[in-house]
């Protein structure tokens, strides 16, 4: 099901890094997040629900674009 608010989404095991490309175009890095959140984050139904309430208050964050 397409989200309303992630365009697309890449992870980069090899340092933890989980970006997000949002449909308004701006792209952030989550770091340290660990495969077993990502595994969780590709399988929910809601993939901006789970941005907020785990990802966002948990992980840290850069702008990218």
């Amino acid at each position: 099901m397409p989200s309303s608010v992630v365009n697309n989404y890449i992870y980069f095991p090899e340092t933890e890094i989980l970006r997000i490309i949002y449909q308004s175009g701006a792209v952030y890095d989550y770091l340290k997040v660990p495969m077993e959140v990502f595994d969780r984050f590709k399988t929910v139904q809601s993939k901006g629900r789970f941005l907020n309430y785990v990802i966002k208050p948990n992980f840290k964050y850069k702008k990218i674009e």
